[in-house]
């Protein structure tokens, strides 16, 4: 009867409610850190995994194998994910939070399959994770690095004592060329150090050698 099937479809639809509460909890704390990816991706990225997998198990009978669609759903938000990762200024970014989408599918997997312990636990499992690996402990804070252009005239070991300077052990980029007899160096170089404006300032007054000092981390 109508009832019969109603009934039915609800407790499916609880599964994919639940599916939408654990995939806010986790773009939520994506949201509070900023990322890309934030509540609405992470609640829809959860609930289509979950309405996908109660519909790969419910919908074509007991004949159906209900883990072909599983399978496309890990490999269909791999593509998703792809598209949240960039490369810039030599870093690659946005690496954790296209994992935690693609992690999020699994959680909204594990609810259309019913499996509730596992799906509440992974929830708090990634969102513990997130919460103590962004703690500024030693153990666990990132290096930042900082981009430096640097032009200088070259005539026996100054390439070395710019690379003692920023805390550095080689250029990325180097360009060689020869003005009116003189060797000019211009140079790109990552450093740990954050450099003030007065801090560089001084470097080119202290040292004569050095024609112009560019920080362009930000670029």
């Amino acid at each position: 009867m109508w009832w019969e099937i109603f009934l039915t479809e609800g407790r499916m639809l609880l599964d994919v409610l639940l599916s939408a509460l654990l995939g806010f909890l986790i773009g939520y704390e994506r949201k509070l850190r900023l990322k890309e990816a934030g509540i609405r991706t992470h609640t829809i990225v959860c609930v289509g995994s979950a309405l996908m997998m109660v519909v790969s198990k419910y919908a074509f009978g007991s004949e159906a194998d209900s883990a072909r669609i599983a399978a496309q759903i890990v490999s269909g938000v791999g593509f998703l994910g792809a598209g949240i990762i960039v490369y810039k200024q030599h870093e690659v970014r946005g690496l954790t939070t296209a994992a935690g989408v693609w992690a999020t599918a699994g959680v909204g997997m594990a609810c259309g399959g019913r499996l509730y312990v596992i799906a509440v636990g992974a929830t708090a499992i990634m969102i513990a994770v997130q919460c103590i690996l962004h703690l500024k402990w030693g153990i666990f804070r990132s290096k930042k690095t900082y981009s430096v252009k640097i032009e200088f005239l070259q005539t026996s070991d100054e390439n070395l004592q710019i690379k003692k300077l920023f805390g550095t052990d080689r250029f990325n980029h180097l360009v060689i060329t020869r003005v009116n007899g003189e060797v000019i160096y211009s140079a790109t170089l990552n450093t740990e150090i954050e450099f003030s404006s007065t801090k560089l300032n001084e470097i080119i007054l202290h040292h004569s050698f050095i024609r112009s000092i560019e920080r362009c981390d930000n670029d």
